[in-house]
């Protein structure tokens, strides 16, 4: 069946076809499942990455994924899916913003793994790493204690999701970016109403906010953000579209608008560098850049989830919360918890 399938999506950028809905999901699962060789498996990916993967292919990878996936849903607030190949000139400003927004009310879900092609950058695999915390060996029931008490979840992917650590050798040789690059930021963990999900270029806004819709998120903030990422720039405007209700709508997010348009100092971008620029912002003693970036993000995303009017009244709330240190408290409590720290077995 493999064979047959590939034989659509490989005749060439002229010859090439989009799979249907149901034809794609025999593809995924064919490869998602192992049942490809290696070879049909490395194929097909270069194959739709030359022909650009479809609303409906990109939909039926993320549904094989979610249905491999252990997901549950601890809590109600939102996904914030960036590029699982990491940063290498660029702040990692969701990190701190997720503790930022967990502490105003709003839970997040965040998910990576040790970094993949095309970029290997730092990622928060990395990022965690520095701080103490081996996701990759957490039982799952104290990644799920540390999410109930904070409001905050982090998944590594490749634990929760087994067919993503099955393919990896598969991607490493390849090197170039693949269908699960889109798909594996899309499974959706924890049931999450919003998605705040990073791309590379505005050709694919209309795509991704098909994709979103299809997907039946309630609101969904699409960003052409920082290396890919799901961050607002804070030295110029961004690109977003806001997806809601079957529509989408293009928004730039200009951060002069706020006074908070900042040239962003250099620096050389490690997993140690990472963690410690994000501690001080949660500290409130951050460089202002970094400060501004995360509660520009912030305000952004409670905005997206309806849990403030506007992005003014976002910013006014989260600089309260860092000022009297309620991110931090929480971020210190979370990362207790993560290291296991008085945990306890959650029932059944």
């Amino acid at each position: 069946m493999i064979t047959n399938l590939l034989k659509e999506v490989g005749r060439g950028k002229r010859g090439a076809r989009d799979l249907n809905y149901e034809e794609a999901l025999l593809a995924a699962e064919a490869i998602l499942e192992k049942k490809a060789t290696p070879a049909q498996i490395g194929a097909f990916f270069i194959a739709e990455r030359i022909k650009m993967e479809s609303v409906e292919e990109l939909e039926a990878f993320v549904a094989v994924c979610r249905k491999h996936a252990y997901r549950t849903p601890v809590h109600q607030g939102l996904d914030c899916a960036g590029p699982y190949d990491g940063r290498k000139k660029t702040f990692f400003a969701t990190f701190p913003t997720a503790f930022l927004l967990a502490s105003a009310g709003l839970p997040v879900t965040f998910h990576g793994a040790a970094s993949l092609p095309p970029k290997w950058g730092v990622t928060l695999d990395d990022l965690l790493r520095e701080a103490g915390i081996d996701a990759d060996r957490l039982p799952r029931e104290q990644v799920l204690k540390a999410a109930s008490s904070t409001g905050v979840l982090y998944v590594p992917a490749e634990e929760w999701c087994p067919p993503l650590k099955a393919l990896r050798s598969i991607r490493v040789e390849l090197g170039m970016r693949t269908v699960l690059n889109t798909a594996e930021k899309l499974i959706d963990y924890a049931y999450s109403p919003y998605l705040t999900f990073g791309v590379y270029h505005n050709t694919v806004f209309e795509r991704m906010a098909k994709l979103a819709t299809n997907l039946q998120y309630e609101k969904a903030l699409i960003v052409q953000g920082a290396e890919g990422s799901e961050d607002l720039f804070i030295e110029r405007p961004t690109r977003t579209y806001i997806v809601e209700n079957g529509e989408s709508r293009l928004h730039i997010v200009d951060p002069d608008t706020y006074g908070l348009e900042t040239a962003l100092p250099e620096t050389e971008w490690t997993a140690a560098e990472q963690l410690r620029v994000s501690e001080a912002v949660l500290q409130g003693r951050g460089h202002f850049a970094f400060v501004n970036q995360v509660l520009l993000n912030a305000a952004a995303r409670l905005q997206l989830a309806d849990k403030v009017e506007s992005i003014e009244e976002g910013l006014y709330t989260c600089k309260a919360l860092l000022d009297d240190g309620a991110a931090w408290d929480l971020y210190r409590k979370w990362q207790n918890v993560m290291r296991g720290e008085g945990v306890l077995s959650l029932p059944g």
